[in-house]
């Protein structure tokens, strides 16, 4: 296991949809759902869930911005189809929720611990699965914890978002155990990382920053 956080729950089974960008099919857990809205808006459906026939994109930065200067929503939609501004931005913007939220479900349950300490015992104990260290966290004290061998490794969220997830105003380590919701975690933050991260190198840094 790399610290790209690469595993099952990368998506690398399950239902497949092709890109409309891209050509290629993927599949969905690795893709971004849109649906025409009443007023013929693209909108994404990060849950799946919304009624509608699927326009599907690949969860890469490079592949939605092709769709939307392309208009290719409207052409996959065979009508007229409106793209709100900023609508790349928004998909991050929910897709980065969603771990959060997913996050804190996991500590609720017992599922996920933060602080160094915390995460460090974990680790030794090998009860940690995943490893999360916040992008904006020193990079000379985050590389004294180590990826949990076979686990996962998430470090594309800033230490405001870890905080969120945790209920703290901060947080710069936190580490998941082993679980069904954990995978979704990790699923999750792999469409996340496609959309920010610009380098594999696990340090975080985004796109244009």
């Amino acid at each position: 296991m790399t610290r790209g956080g690469k595993s099952k729950a990368d998506g690398a089974d399950g239902p497949e949809r092709k890109c409309i960008a891209t050509g290629e099919v993927l599949p969905k857990a690795r893709m971004v759902r849109f649906v025409v809205g009443p007023e013929g808006q693209a909108v994404p459906d990060i849950l799946g869930k919304l009624p509608g026939r699927g326009i599907w994109v690949s969860a890469h930065r490079e592949a939605l911005d092709k769709a939307v200067a392309k208009k290719l929503f409207s052409r996959a939609a065979k009508q007229p189809v409106t793209v709100p501004e900023g609508l790349v931005a928004e998909v991050e913007k929910q897709i980065a929720r969603r771990v959060i939220d997913l996050v804190s479900l996991a500590r609720k349950g017992g599922k996920a611990v933060a602080g160094y300490e915390k995460v460090k015992d974990w680790l030794l104990k090998e009860e940690a699965r995943v490893l999360i260290q916040a992008s904006d966290g020193s990079e000379r004290g985050k590389t004294k914890l180590s990826t949990p061998y076979g686990g996962s490794f998430i470090g594309w969220l800033s230490s405001d978002e870890l905080g969120l997830a945790f209920g703290r105003q901060t947080v710069i380590h936190g580490a998941l155990a082993s679980g069904g919701l954990t995978e979704r975690v990790v699923e999750e933050a792999a469409r996340l990382k496609n959309l920010r991260v610009q380098d594999d190198g696990g340090s975080g840094r985004r796109k244009g920053k």
